[in-house]
């Protein structure tokens, strides 16, 4: 799995980013899970063609105690399986990132 991994960070720090999370990404049903919906503008031509019936499309945060994980596998809500399920693409994973390092900086926390 391709993934972003921010560890080492401190309980104060942890709990700054989880208070950010909570208000700018989707909690999911598993406990120390997050979704970040992926914009339309940047779906690739099949994630849009299946957007109906797969989407919303999100990347997964995952939490510790003290890490983030940023899975980079974009996948559709909608289904647990399709052809359009797909590695982010360039302009995926920098919004992604780009979204994560806004989170961290807005936490102030420093990385």
């Amino acid at each position: 799995m391709r993934a972003y991994l921010i560890d080492e960070l401190n309980s104060a720090d942890m709990q700054s980013l989880l208070a950010c999370l909570e208000a700018k990404a989707v909690k999911a049903s598993v406990e120390d899970m997050y979704w970040l919906e992926i914009p339309d503008n940047l779906l690739s031509a099949e994630q849009r063609e299946h957007a109906a019936q797969c989407g919303p499309f999100v990347c997964s945060l995952e939490t510790g105690p003290n890490w983030l994980k940023v899975e980079l596998l974009i996948r559709g809500r909608g289904k647990l399986r399709c052809s359009c399920i797909a590695y982010a693409d360039q302009a995926q994973r920098e919004w992604v990132l780009d979204q994560i390092d806004a989170m961290l900086a807005e936490s102030d926390i420093p990385v």
